[in-house]
């Protein structure tokens, strides 16, 4: 099966596979991967056990549709965020708020692709499937500062696509630090990060 089989085995639009995707994005949260189980995805969501099993086949390919979900709802708040911003230094800090919130929900939603990085090791249609989820992150995001640099808000010292890249290279660092050492403190990392960061947006 490949990357588009993957995403549209079934037609996955209804109300009853977003009640779906929903319930395992609160599930990882709750639970975790391990406690995100069908029997309990399922109950959440309040659907059968076998509805789930149809829909989507599999844990992981549930998990791939969490992921793509809970990326659609984070360009959303972030491009609703961004649109009031009016200076660097309130776009720097809007970034590091978003990185903030993604660390800080009980890690759920960043542990949900941590678990499918390591998946992508042995499935190459999850590889497939996280690498398009990186591209449609970076793109959209160089489109939210390029915006802002059309507006005059920021200045963009490189092609957006490149400072994109870098920005989510070092959201990704500090990610992967916090959930290696949760009691690791990442405020002097953020601090340097957006040191790092800030003259290519100004």
């Amino acid at each position: 099966m490949g990357v588009t089989e993957l995403s549209s085995a079934r037609e996955l639009s209804g109300d009853k596979a977003a009640r779906i995707v929903d319930a395992m994005r609160a599930s990882v949260a709750e639970r975790g991967i391990a406690g995100a189980t069908f029997d309990h995805v399922a109950r959440v969501a309040g659907v059968s056990r076998g509805l789930l099993h149809y829909y989507f086949g599999s844990k992981e390919r549930l998990l791939v549709e969490a992921a793509r979900r809970e990326t659609e709802v984070r360009h959303a708040s972030l491009e609703e965020a961004l649109a009031g911003a009016d200076t660097v230094e309130h776009v720097m800090d809007l970034l590091v708020r978003g990185l903030e919130d993604f660390l800080d929900e009980n890690s759920g939603p960043a542990l949900m692709f941590h678990e499918l990085l390591s998946l992508a090791g042995r499935n190459q249609e999850i590889a497939d499937e996280l690498a398009e989820l990186g591209r449609q992150t970076r793109s959209h995001l160089a489109g939210a500062l390029s915006a802002k640099a059309d507006a005059g808000v920021l200045t963009l010292r490189d092609e957006p696509e490149a400072v994109a890249a870098f920005l989510v290279v070092l959201a990704d660092g500090i990610t992967v630090r916090r959930l290696s050492e949760p009691e690791f403190d990442i405020r002097p990392l953020m601090d340097k990060a957006v040191a790092a960061a800030r003259p290519l947006l100004s």
